[in-house]
């Protein structure tokens, strides 16, 4: 297996469970499953993305996060405040951080600081100045169970008299591989589900089939009104497939899929995610024979030949069987353009007679 691939393979990319996140009703479902008592007095229909990122480069390779605003119910009467900010850091590396209560804190004082500086730009009265509640959760997909606390207390040593003198502040935790999986479930919606599956993604196969399969049957019975969160769902599932399990486990996982999946949207956010793996799959991979070869027409000859092997694959996920006379055209192109609008136009058919394939070899 080339390094390219076994790198995508070993690294499934955060801006998956960040694109989740970016739906309101995921939002919800994730301070449902960690604090309930906070999330009946939140409006999320109402939430405010902020796109800003207070991670620094050095520590992007391993977290990502998402600020958003979200305001409380209007029969709220427990609060003097209109909103609150959720801070959502996703750590999905494997180390465990000592320090993560002070990051937290830092992230935290960076948002305080913009706020600030709003109120400076804006010209705000001073007797209106109000920092903003935040809420901040660590959502934790790694394998090692979490084991020290998530405070500043965790990187000192303080004597007890000193103690009072220690910021300290509450975060909520989500640690998604120690978490009991009827606790994920347990609402039924379309994120504890998902979870209930990341938690098997380096399990071996059975394991992961049952939990797939599960988790699929589950969201095919849920009503119409999540079909959005419903189509997040496969598309990540379709992603994990590709980037954590094994070349020869993959057909089989996204069979499970298609198998309980009717709903035309459903299908094609399925499709559109293969799609896209395959395409930034090929590019790697022709890089990467290329290089190996050292010399311009290897690059080329390796582009070409990963191409073929996208838009054969593309047509596997679409048609199920495939002619051996359509492998047969696909191999005798060389033209990597021809490729590519040949990816576009199996991405876009319905059928396999849609597909033009007329002045495509050269």
């Amino acid at each position: 297996m080339p390094e390219t691939q076994e790198t995508q393979i070993e690294h499934f990319p955060d801006r998956s469970l960040r694109r989740l996140l970016q739906d309101k009703e995921y939002v919800r479902w994730l301070v449902q499953i960690i604090a309930p008592d906070i999330e009946v007095f939140l409006d999320f229909s109402q939430i405010t993305y902020e796109k800003r990122s207070f991670i620094s480069e050095a520590l992007r390779e391993r977290e990502s996060d998402v600020l958003m605003s979200v305001p409380f119910q209007e029969d709220t009467e427990a609060t003097d405040t209109d909103a609150l900010l959720i801070y959502i850091l996703i750590e999905h590396q494997s180390t465990v951080d000592k320090t993560m209560g002070f990051r937290l804190l830092s992230y935290m004082v960076q948002i305080w600081e913009s706020q600030r500086r709003e109120w400076e730009t804006e010209g705000l009265p001073e007797n209106e100045r109000r920092l903003r509640p935040i809420l901040p959760i660590l959502f934790y997909t790694g394998d090692r169970p979490w084991s020290v606390p998530v405070s500043l207390t965790a990187i000192m040593d303080v004597p007890e008299m000193l103690a009072r003198f220690v910021p300290s502040f509450d975060t909520l935790f989500l640690g998604v591989k120690e978490t009991e999986a009827e606790a994920l479930t347990r609402s039924g919606h379309p994120l504890g589900w998902l979870l209930r599956v990341l938690q098997k993604e380096h399990a071996d196969a059975t394991e992961i089939s049952e939990a797939l399969t599960d988790a699929v049957s589950h969201l095919a019975s849920l009503d119409k009104d999540f079909a959005p969160q419903i189509a997040e769902a496969l598309r990540y599932f379709v992603q994990l497939i590709f980037h954590r399990r094994s070349l020869d486990e993959r057909d089989a996982l996204v069979d499970i899929i298609r198998q309980h999946i009717q709903d035309d949207k459903e299908l094609e956010a399925m499709a559109q995610t293969t799609a896209e793996f395959l395409r930034e799959q090929g590019k790697a991979e022709g890089k990467a024979e290329g290089i190996e070869q050292g010399i311009e027409q290897g690059i080329e000859q390796g582009e070409t030949r990963a191409k073929q092997a996208a838009v054969l694959k593309l047509l596997q996920f679409r048609f199920n069987d495939v002619p051996e006379s359509v492998a047969n055209q696909i191999a005798s192109i060389r033209s990597v353009s021809r490729l590519d609008a040949l990816f576009e136009e199996v991405w876009k058919a319905a059928t396999l007679d849609e597909i033009d394939w007329q002045n495509r070899n050269n």
